[in-house]
């Protein structure tokens, strides 16, 4: 998962090596399946300056970027090129060949590349390669741009930990449905097709509550109209399973079977049964001090599967506060919708009890601010 647009179109460039990299990150902002892998990018330019080829990594067990890049290039018209990488080529093999080893066959002269991988495993070693076969290797080109787009392979890489994202919406005086619940719609049909596209579409899943499931009934699903999209895992936070088997998740669960309870053994076994009968997963996680599914061992399991690498949050006021309390959440993107609701019994996006003094209030720093047809969309990071 990355930011909601790239910034790259925003910033023009005078550096001809930045100019070619933003191209190469534009292109792997492309492979928005590739989780659990990046998403990589790579342009090939002649001595001449011509572009020659270009790729990027699809989604994940395809070849990745530099390979697509050298099969769309004429025969030996990659040699003496320059190619620019958004991220350190690989170095070992797995589903695909090293591609640290394809640029040295195709002859490239030099290599730019945006970020060395973070993997420790393997950290460098791509770089070692390239000059050990003679080639000039430039390093940091765009760094920046580059760690923002890969954030979510980044943290897993270094801490085993999934990307959170919290996604809200509310009215412009932070209510996220009326006093009586209801909530359909807040932000409008150009808001509602954005959270599809560039947030459900590119996340691994979606975390929700019970409550959530039992106000809204939600299907979780990725709709893209006519295009094709990816439905992600919904995850319900359930401490004693009580998700009802006529909603939306669990039916859908027979459907793609990834649908998953994440609860405690509070739940009962027969309530495991049913869940599993209609094709649900079920998640044991450990419980914090009021007996509820502790969302940082969530995490922690969600990483260890490794195919969990960037998720969202879409959930109520309780659960969302308590992402935020227990530090999990990397990202938050809030839909501000130029509606008043009113009232003081509507809920906000972030329920619990809060900040007792404004020392305490969380702190956010903010990435983006731009409109959404008649919404505003905020993206700010958590620290």
């Amino acid at each position: 998962m990355t930011a909601f647009r790239s910034p790259l179109s925003l910033h023009p460039y005078s550096d001809p090596h930045e100019r070619i990299m933003a191209r190469a990150l534009r292109l792997a902002s492309r492979g928005r399946h590739a989780s659990p892998n990046p998403m990589v990018g790579c342009v090939l330019i002649s001595p001449d300056g011509a572009v020659v080829g270009a790729g990027f990594h699809p989604r994940a067990g395809e070849p990745h970027a530099e390979v697509w890049a050298l099969r769309s290039a004429a025969p030996g018209a990659a040699r003496g090129a320059t190619a620019y990488v958004t991220l350190e080529p690989c170095s070992h093999c797995g589903r695909t060949p090293p591609c640290s080893l394809a640029l040295v066959e195709a002859g490239v002269s030099s290599v730019v590349i945006a970020m060395l991988d973070p993997d420790t495993r393997v950290s460098g070693r791509g770089v070692e390669i390239l000059r050990n076969a003679g080639i000039d290797v430039t390093l940091g080109v765009l760094e920046r741009e580059a760690r923002e787009l890969s954030a979510a392979y980044i943290k897993h890489r270094t801490t085993g930990l999934p990307w959170f994202v919290l996604k809200t919406a509310a009215s412009l005086d932070g209510k996220i449905a009326t006093r009586s619940g209801d909530s359909q719609w807040i932000t409008s049909p150009p808001a509602r097709r954005a959270v599809h596209r560039q947030l459900r579409d590119r996340c691994d899943a979606i975390v929700t509550g019970l409550g959530t499931v039992i106000a809204d009934d939600p299907s979780l699903t990725t709709r893209l109209g006519a295009r094709s999209g990816r439905n992600p895992w919904r995850i319900v936070v359930d401490s004693r399973g009580r998700t009802p088997l006529e909603s939306r998740v669990v039916r859908q669960a027979s459907v793609d079977g990834r649908t998953m309870i994440a609860t405690t053994e509070q739940c009962p076994s027969e309530h495991r049964e049913l869940f599993e009968r209609a094709g649900c997963h079920i998640l044991i996680c450990s419980q914090d001090v009021e007996g509820r599914v502790s969302l940082p061992d969530l995490a922690a399991r969600l990483g260890t599967r490794g195919d969990m690498i960037g998720v969202l949050i879409e959930t109520g006021g309780q659960l969302a506060a308590s992402a935020l309390n227990s530090g999990i959440v990397d990202r938050w993107t809030a839909f501000l919708a130029p509606k008043v609701i009113g009232g003081d019994a509507a809920p906000g996006p972030i329920g619990g009890l809060g900040a007792a003094q404004m020392s305490d209030a969380q702190k956010l720093s903010t990435w983006k601010l731009r409109r959404c047809g008649p919404d505003i969309v905020i993206d700010a990071r958590i620290w």
